[in-house]
């Protein structure tokens, strides 16, 4: 696997995320792979592709993490994070645009909350299949690059065969991101997620250089 790094999200303060590989799999199988997107993106693979897309090998200058967030999915107020996700890092495109690369059902990560870090199969295809579907009615979400079998079951209310699925995104920031960077007793990491996001995704306002403090003070 071939693509450009450069990883902005691991450069942000350590409170919001754990440096962690994804956890290797018995016997990674490609089953799909979505060349197009691929070529969008300039990416390019190998016939080794199943083995990156697995987490079994960690392509040249990634820097996989998993991402801490918090929100209210549960009905109230919950420290989360990425329970069953690693992202690889960050890959600019031939347009120098920037795309995380996840993957989906990588293993256990500190905030798997006693979950197995696993996904099978059937979840991981219907997620391809609507994520390209979403894309192709023109409504921006997250696309689906490949998805491997693990050669591994997971035990849901059955024995299900295992599946990683790799998702791109313009980023995985979330209101939960925010969120939770807003109950840490360091008052230094808000205003540097709000000045990565600004520069990620509001380019044209990051070239005015106003800090992010600013903002948040006359909020």
């Amino acid at each position: 696997m071939q693509a450009t790094w450069d990883n902005s999200y691991a450069a942000l303060p350590p409170q919001m995320f754990t440096r962690q590989a994804p956890v290797p799999v018995a016997a990674p199988r490609g089953l799909r792979l979505n060349t197009e997107h691929a070529q969008e993106l300039g990416i390019t693979f190998a016939d080794d592709w199943p083995v990156f897309m697995a987490g079994n090998q960690i392509p040249l200058g990634a820097e996989p993490i998993a991402q801490a967030y918090a929100g209210h999915q549960f009905g109230h107020f919950t420290m989360l994070g990425d329970g069953r996700a690693i992202l690889l890092g960050e890959h600019l495109d031939p347009g120098g645009r920037r795309w995380d690369v996840q993957l989906k059902g990588s293993g256990r990560t500190r905030y798997s909350r006693r979950g197995d870090g696993r996904a099978a199969l059937g979840p991981m295809l219907r997620e391809y299949i609507i994520s390209e579907a979403m894309h192709g009615l023109g409504i921006p979400t997250t696309r689906s690059l490949a998805v491997v079998t693990t050669g591994e079951d997971v035990h849901r209310e059955e024995m299900l065969p295992g599946a990683v699925l790799t998702r791109i995104a313009a980023s995985h920031i979330r209101v939960d991101t925010f969120e939770y960077a807003s109950t840490l007793s360091d008052t230094n990491v808000l205003p540097a997620l709000l000045q990565h996001t600004i520069g990620r995704h509001f380019p044209k306002c990051a070239e005015a250089d106003v800090p992010a403090r600013a903002f948040l003070e006359a909020a």
